[in-house]
């Protein structure tokens, strides 16, 4: 203990009243103590071995917050019992997507103490204007209302809910494609300050625009097998535009494709693969996925295909219309069959909106990621694109000419620069070829080296 004390304050005890030493006398004890306690709380991991003890030991005895997923909940809702986990709070994110039966699981993984739970708190985080759990059996979905969430159904009985009343995700410009359906949706203030909302979408003379593709060779949707819709012109159309955005300089991983159908996503994961996947200056984006699957997150800028061309399909569902027009932040581009889905009732509020600017996309030629010019300014020169076939010729070109850029200046950067007046002018070699049967009047080794070395070279 000597040598431990050895930096303390020499002497360790004045000496001069006994409250004084005494207190000093316990302060060191309390440390000698704190020592021994995380000795202590360490030991349970010199005895568990194993991994899986080990992490059960922080779950139980360590562990201030614990994350998992419901699925997760009710596959080892006996073995948390078992070891007897103990919580106080739960916080359920994303409630309006879970199954009614699945919520009540998480509430269930404790034994009761003296017949009472222990759990004092429940909170629950969701929005039942979004999609709600994927039941795929109909009959369940429709007569049974097994869809509904029990999140859902709480908010319906008329429970008092805390109120979502400002949103810090999207441009208040492309906010206003879905604040209708809730009670009061404003913006925080970041969203109209920060630069990254005040400035344009390089390249493109709007934020957000619905751009009308017409049939392509005739063809509008597909149907290769039941169900299963695909687009080509659509396809086609997003993966052009994509290319563009990333000549531009725009990041791959701020942009994600999203469509209404699993057949358009593959299809679109094929071009992509025929077209730019391997290309280093393209690549791929961040995502390619269904509207379904995405929701719950965000990227800065969306392409979205509605594929459908003959009927609106399951895009009727507003709360799915909610989801695709809330994933983007700075820009959203949707490419659709504008005369079918602007006679749906249920989408006209944003369809409204959408129609309200041109159908053609709108392109700024000239533009490089990122600019400076602000989204409320007016373009320069704008481009209307009037079909998929235009656009993807307008990438080509401006892809050849980009790649010729490149190349002219990599070997701009090789030339090496030499002081002026320095520069020693060097006669060009002109060789004669020599006759076949010409011979060499000389006994020397070098002269006959050199004499092959022109023969190589006129050669």
């Amino acid at each position: 203990f000597h040598k431990f004390f050895d930096n303390a304050p020499k002497p360790l005890f004045k000496g001069r009243n006994y409250e004084e030493d005494m207190e000093i006398a316990e302060g060191c004890f309390r440390y000698i103590e704190k020592i021994f306690t995380q000795l202590e709380e360490f030991r349970a991991f010199e005895l568990l071995r194993s991994g899986l003890d080990r992490s059960k030991y922080l779950l139980v005895k360590e562990a201030k917050v614990i994350a998992m997923t419901c699925t997760h909940a009710a596959l080892k809702r006996k073995e948390l019992v078992d070891l007897g986990f103990k919580y106080d709070n739960i916080l359920m994110e994303e409630s309006a997507q879970i199954l009614e039966i699945e919520t009540f699981i998480p509430l269930l993984l404790q034994n009761p103490e003296d017949g009472f739970s222990r759990l004092k708190r429940w909170i629950m985080i969701g929005d039942h204007h979004q999609l709600p759990p994927v039941i795929k059996n109909m009959a369940f979905q429709k007569y049974s209302n097994m869809e509904q969430s029990l999140f859902t159904r709480i908010v319906r009985l008329g429970v008092p809910t805390v109120d979502l009343d400002a949103q810090g995700r999207a441009r208040p410009s492309i906010c206003n494609l879905y604040n209708w359906r809730y009670k009061k949706l404003g913006n925080l203030s970041h969203v109209e300050n920060w630069p990254m909302y005040r400035v344009a979408n390089p390249g493109f003379a709007y934020d957000f625009q619905l751009i009308n593709v017409e049939d392509f060779n005739g063809v509008g949707e597909s149907e290769p097998s039941p169900y299963f819709y695909q687009n080509l012109a659509e396809a086609e159309y997003c993966v052009a535009v994509f290319m563009y955005m990333r000549l531009l300089g725009y990041p791959a991983e701020k942009i994600s494709i999203l469509t209404t159908y699993n057949g358009q996503k593959h299809l679109i994961r094929d071009v992509i693969n025929i077209r730019c996947a391997s290309n280093p200056l393209i690549g791929r984006p961040h995502k390619v996925t269904t509207v379904d699957k995405y929701q719950g997150q965000q990227n800065d800028y969306i392409l979205l295909s509605l594929v459908r061309t003959k009927a609106v399909g399951h895009l009727r569902d507003v709360r799915r219309l909610v989801v695709a027009m809330s994933r983007a932040r700075l820009g959203l581009y949707v490419f659709a069959r504008v005369n079918l889905f602007n006679n749906c009732f249920e989408l006209t509020p944003a369809i409204h909106q959408l129609t309200q600017r041109p159908l053609q996309l709108t392109l700024c030629p000239g533009e490089t990621y990122p600019t400076q010019r602000l989204n409320s300014a007016t373009p320069p020169s704008t481009m209307a694109v009037q079909d998929m076939a235009q656009m993807a010729t307008y990438v080509y070109d401006y892809y050849i000419t980009k790649v010729h850029a490149m190349k002219t200046a990599f070997y701009d950067a090789q030339k090496v620069w030499t002081k002026p007046a320095t520069h020693r002018l060097v006669q060009p070699k002109r060789n004669i070829p020599a006759h076949p049967g010409a011979d060499l009047d000389t006994d020397s080794e070098e002269e006959e080296e050199r004499a092959k070395e022109n023969d190589m070279e006129t050669n």
